[in-house]
């Protein structure tokens, strides 16, 4: 086949396989996984060594490179400590337990020499967000449980991969007094490069001598720029340095990273998608088959021993329950970043006379792949058992924060569900915070929100902004994630009187809130008047026809029933037939 219609068409199977993931709600792990394994040893249609040659090495250390640059720029140290004890303690003592255990696991098992065994350990310490988010989406745990496995799979990412590459600088330098002098030597000189390179690229940018629409490859060209400088001027030193560059710009004060993160998401994402097929195409079978019983066994260490050990330890003196523990044990799928990293470094090694080099990739990929589909296809049963599992993801994202949009929200915080406003206007957004609102400050629909809005049990939209566009392209933007039958408009004044030619488009648009009365209008008219949010208990003896008697004017906004699952009212919702809920309306 053509080399560069190959080469094409697996780049269009990894976007196909995120784009999969994105449909399906499942780690994109397990289709680059299927792709790869299925086109390289299987089929036998795509040999990376033979259409890449000598050309395989550079392309793979390159691309981890980027990998790691953008992972360690996501690390800000203020970021630990702002997520509880629980989190802050699972990324660097529980690591730290995860890497111990497994190393002395591989060490005993497969009699392989204690640097490879250190090395797997570290390789396999860490969850990813990349498969994590995925699984919080499908399984829909508890909050608790949610933001502990969101913001550990965040921030252990780069704290990993710190890890991993001072333990394999510290293989290639050598054991011995000389080694360590070597080792110490390369670690100051990645440090001293990376600091450097910091200060360098933030004064460029932050000088605006780099124009905005050549920041982001400036900073691509920049850090391959470096890396490659850093391994000429000192062998192998160039992934701790681009490592040290990354996490040195993340927490340098008022450097633009956002945006230059909006780039290397997007990069990483294609680097990933091709990276993980060209990979796992190179997987040996026959190794991954032999590694046999022992390879079973380190898997069951990994899922049965070393993490509920991190987890207990870490989570000593929480508000988790043993339950939630239980719960948070059973996670912990390992990502793309360790596959890639092995590879690479299988790679690297592959000349040494390290005992067990030629285990890395193999048993790597059996925690991969079993801790990927084992817990990814009984998490949910387990979140059952153990109930800490949500019926539905209740809280609710609010578009807007006019006075209509705040006293729905704060209607339902008093009720005791979890909302966010989302808005881009910073005046309106600040009433939202003095009324003890969670809130979320710029467009909901920006890459920046997709990175940034915490999404953690929230299952419902509702766009109440005076912004109509604005509402519309949430809408069109939340579909997917929260199914269009939790969508939700506010409506105005303009819209009853909707021309015929526009109804054509009435598949894409979402149900009016609260009833056909409804509008902004009428709902700001009756705030003006006084109206007030009235909580009344619906029950056999007191049923819907007598609240319509006794109150006159009023406006449903949503519902709870018995179990704490919400209702919001729209004009396809009538309660003349439901007993024993909470009803939340505006009352004049």
């Amino acid at each position: 086949m053509d080399t560069a219609l190959l080469l094409s068409i697996i780049v269009g199977l990894g976007i196909f396989a995120q784009w999969l993931a994105w449909y399906l709600k499942q780690p994109s792990i397990l289709f680059l996984l299927l792709i790869g394994i299925l086109s390289g040893p299987v089929l036998g249609i795509f040999n990376p060594d033979a259409v890449f040659g000598d050309l395989l090495f550079p392309m793979i250390s390159l691309g981890v490179a980027v990998i790691l640059f953008e992972g360690a720029l996501t690390l800000e140290f203020k970021e630990i400590k702002g997520h509880g004890k629980t989190v802050q303690l699972l990324v660097t003592l529980g690591a730290l337990i995860t890497i111990i255990v497994l190393s002395i696991a591989t060490y005993v098992l497969f009699d392989v020499d204690l640097e490879i065994a250190l090395l797997f350990g570290s390789l396999v310490c860490v969850t990813g967000p990349t498969v994590i988010a995925p699984l919080l989406r499908s399984v829909r745990p508890n909050s608790n449980i949610a933001n502990v496995l969101k913001w550990e799979g965040i921030i252990v990412d780069p704290i990993g991969a710190i890890f991993v590459v001072l333990v394999y600088e510290y293989i290639v330098t050598g054991s011995g007094e000389e080694g360590v002098l070597i080792f110490l030597k390369m670690a100051v000189l990645a440090t001293a490069l990376g600091v450097i390179g910091a200060f360098l690229l933030a004064q460029l940018i932050k000088k605006n001598w780099v124009p905005d629409y050549l920041r982001n490859v400036f900073t691509l060209a920049f850090i391959l720029l470096l890396f490659a400088f850093s391994n000429a001027v000192e062998h192998e030193s160039g992934l701790l340095t681009i490592t040290i560059l990354g996490v040195a710009l993340a927490n340098w004060k008022d450097f633009p990273k956002d945006h230059i993160l909006e780039f290397k998401e997007s990069l990483t994402v294609l680097l990933v998608s091709t990276l993980f097929i060209v990979l796992s195409a190179r997987v040996d079978l026959g190794a991954l088959i032999s590694v046999g019983f022992s390879g079973l066994v380190l898997l069951l260490v990994a899922m049965f021993v070393a993490r509920p050990l991190a987890v207990f330890f870490s989570s000593i003196g929480s508000n988790l329950t043993l339950n939630e523990k239980l719960m948070i044990s059973w996670i912990g799928p390992r990502g793309i970043v360790a596959a890639a990293i092995s590879s690479l470094f299988a790679i690297r090694l592959q000349q040494s006379d390290l005992k067990g080099v030629e285990l890395l990739v193999p048993l790597v990929f059996t925690i991969i792949i079993g801790t990927v589909i084992v817990q990814g296809l009984s998490a949910k049963t387990m979140a059952s058992l153990l109930n800490v599992r949500q019926a539905k993801n209740n809280g609710v994202l609010i578009v807007g924060s006019n006075p209509v949009a705040l006293m729905v929200a704060k209607a339902l915080q008093e009720a005791n569900i979890d909302v966010v406003v989302a808005f881009h206007n910073y005046d309106n957004i600040a009433k939202a915070r003095m009324l003890g609102l969670r809130t979320y400050y710029g467009s909901p629909i920006s890459a920046h929100a997709d990175t940034h809005l915490d999404l953690v049990g929230i299952g419902i939209l509702l766009a109440m902004s005076t912004d109509r566009e604005l509402n519309a392209l949430s809408e069109m933007h939340y579909r997917h994630e929260f199914g269009a039958e939790n969508i939700y408009r506010l409506k105005f004044s303009e819209d009853n009187n909707r021309r015929e030619q526009d109804q054509r488009h009435k598949d894409l648009q979402s149900r009016w809130l609260f009833n056909q009365n409804a509008t902004y209008a009428k709902l700001s008219s009756m705030l003006s008047k006084n109206a007030n949010v009235k909580v009344t208990n619906i029950t056999d003896t007191y049923s819907f026809e007598q609240y319509q008697a006794d109150n006159k004017e009023f406006i449903p906004l949503f519902c709870i029933d018995k179990q704490g699952n919400i209702t919001i009212m729209s004009e396809n919702h009538t309660l003349n037939e439901l007993h024993d809920f909470k009803l939340v309306a505006l009352v004049l």
